[in-house]
């Protein structure tokens, strides 16, 4: 699997909604729904870093991961854009 992979079932999800589809039932919610999760998740991370074991932690951050991806998404937001933040604030 690769974040690529995950991208486009994201995307394939968004356009082509299924009612069985868990990401198709978060576009549907739109971006507060979206956006609630993505606090949630934070929220787990924070809880398993400092109180749960590693495999908690895999676990939540992955789901922080997927559900940033949805909202970067539901933004019209391409992934890389933040990546090339990420490589503008290592260069300055």
């Amino acid at each position: 699997m690769s974040i690529q992979w995950l991208l486009d079932v994201i995307e394939d999800r968004k356009n082509n909604p299924s009612e069985k589809s868990y990401t198709s039932s978060l576009f549907k919610g739109g971006l507060p729904r979206i956006a609630q999760k993505v606090g949630e998740e934070g929220t787990e991370v924070v809880v398993a870093a400092l109180s749960q074991n590693d495999d908690r932690l895999i676990e939540e951050v992955a789901d922080l991961t997927y559900h940033t991806l949805v909202l970067l998404s539901a933004r019209g937001i391409d992934p890389t854009q933040v990546l090339n933040e990420l490589e503008k604030r290592h260069r300055g």
